[in-house]
Order: structure tokens, then C-alpha cells, then sequence
């Protein structure tokens, strides 16, 4: 008997010890982030980590959740907390969640990036349960899906799209783009051209890639022919970079100097000849 009670013991000691692995295995599986593998960074700019996570736990507010970004190889080196004191002295007031958490977006920017913000760098999520008025923590970190940066310590140029040739007097339209990682603070287009028709559109890539582009138009006249145009890009943080090209412009023929004399012999044969003709037929 007393064998077949420690029988039954281990038994039910198995059972719990299987049924607690699976529950906890399931509760984690409820839990999943995507977060971009990796994203270009600009030194001195910012960069803005697109991140969302999931869970079956129905809508869950704001207020019950607490994200944290924080190094890969260390839970507890904070780039980013609620609770300033647990944030890298190197990375206060440079990071901010720009999603909402009740939305399930995660997204960080980082601002005033530094060479060595390569990361990697994780997110982790704590659900805020109250249960008798004492408040529990459950945690779920994504230490499979973190993000590295591409350190960029010089901007890129800037992409112009143009035609060949413009004709005089006639619109003319040229575009200028540039890709960045920080939606957050665009990069400022401008021209050394001046002109009325300027449109600016700013566009989601996807991957953490973004486009900004300024079309510029302008009516060239005969003086613009061989002129240098210039689309400068400058990004938060100061560093600009740009792109030149020289404006070719097709002259349109101007017959002004052949008309105007033909009609005036026309005119003026007609006006002394019509006279003559008519003086010649009253003697004849």
C-alpha cells in the first residue's frame, strides 16, 4: 500500500509539473512581437524602431501595460522606461515610445543618435494585474526579435528625376528625394531656385524606410539655359547633403525677323502698286 500511494504521488507530482509547463508555455505563445531585424541610424539624427506586439488577452488598456526597450545581452541596462531613474544615463531623454501600447504598437525613437547606439535592443512588455488590491506583474520579453542599427555617419545624396531637356516656356518639373529612418523629424527639401509650385509628400516605405520628396515646377526662359539647379536635404540633427544638375533649355524659333519685314513690302508694294495700276488703266 504505502508502494502504491508513493506510486500515485509521483504520478500526480509529473501531472503538475507537465500541466504547469504547458500553461506557461501557451501563456508565452499568447505574447509575440515583430520588431524590423535591422535599421539604418543617421549620427546626430533620429531613428524610429517600427514595433507591435499581440496577445489573446482581449483589449487591454494603456494604463495596465509598461513597455521597456532594453540591450540584448542585458535585461537590465534600460534605453527606455517609464520610470526615469531605470533608464541608461547615455540614453535619457534621448528615447520615447511614439506608439500606444493599448493600440499593441511598441515603436521607439531614439533622438541625438551617437555612433556606438548600434544596440542590439529588445522590447519586453509587463501586464499589470490587481488581484485583492495587490498588484502583479506578468513579463514577457522578445529576446528573439530585437532590433540592431546601421550606423550612417554622413547622409546619403539626394535622388533627382528630371527630363532631359526643358522647352522654353513651358512647365518644367523636377523631383528630388531622399530615404530616411525618422518620420518623426523629416528632412527639409529645398531648391536654389525660386518658384511657386512646390509639393511635398512624405511616404512609408515600409521596413522602418521612409521617403520624403519635393517636386519642384518652374516656366525656364531663354537666360536659364545651362544654369545649375540644386535640391539640398538637411536633416534633424544638422547634416545636409545635396544633389546638382544643369537645366538644358530648348530654344523655340522666333520668325519675328522674317515676318514682320515680308509683310511690310507686302504692305507697302500693295499700298504704292494698287495706285499705279490704277493710273495706268486711266490713260491707257
Amino acid at each position: 500500500i504505502p508502494s502504491r500511494n508513493m506510486d500515485n504521488e509521483t504520478k500526480f507530482m509529473i501531472t503538475c509539473m507537465l500541466f504547469t509547463a504547458i500553461c506557461s508555455s501557451a501563456s508565452s505563445a499568447e505574447w509575440k512581437a515583430t520588431v524590423v531585424k535591422s535599421i539604418d541610424a543617421l549620427v546626430t539624427s533620429c531613428v524610429v524602431v517600427p514595433c507591435s506586439f499581440s496577445h489573446t488577452g482581449g483589449n487591454l488598456p494603456t494604463s495596465r501595460l509598461r513597455g521597456i526597450w532594453h540591450e540584448k545581452d542585458d535585461k537590465k541596462s534600460n534605453i527606455y522606461h517609464e520610470d526615469y531613474t531605470l533608464i541608461e544615463n547615455n540614453f535619457k531623454d534621448r528615447t520615447q515610445l511614439v506608439g500606444r501600447l493599448g493600440q499593441n504598437n511598441c515603436t521607439l525613437e531614439i533622438t541625438g543618435v551617437k555612433d556606438h547606439d548600434n544596440g542590439p535592443f529588445c522590447f519586453r512588455v509587463e501586464l499589470v494585474r490587481t488581484e485583492n488590491n495587490d498588484p502583479t506583474k506578468d513579463m514577457f520579453s522578445f529576446v528573439d526579435n530585437c532590433v540592431e542599427l546601421k550606423m550612417l555617419p554622413e547622409p546619403a545624396e539626394p535622388t533627382v528625376i528630371k527630363p532631359m531637356t526643358a522647352t522654353q516656356g513651358e512647365p518644367y518639373t523636377v523631383t528630388c528625394s531622399v530615404i530616411h529612418t525618422c518620420p518623426t523629424h523629416v528632412p527639409k527639401l529645398t531648391w536654389n531656385l525660386d518658384s511657386t509650385k512646390v509639393i511635398v509628400h512624405h511616404k512609408d516605405i515600409k521596413q522602418g524606410n521612409w521617403e520624403t520628396q519635393s517636386s519642384l515646377t518652374v516656366i525656364p526662359e531663354e537666360k536659364d539655359d545651362n544654369r545649375e539647379i540644386t535640391c539640398t536635404a538637411e536633416f534633424n540633427g544638422g547634416l545636409k547633403s545635396s544633389e546638382t544638375f544643369t537645366l538644358h533649355v530648348k530654344h523655340i524659333e522666333n520668325y519675328n525677323h522674317i515676318i514682320i519685314p515680308a509683310v511690310v513690302g507686302i504692305g507697302t508694294a500693295l499700298l504704292f502698286g494698287i495706285p499705279c495700276i490704277l493710273m495706268a488703266k486711266k490713260y491707257k
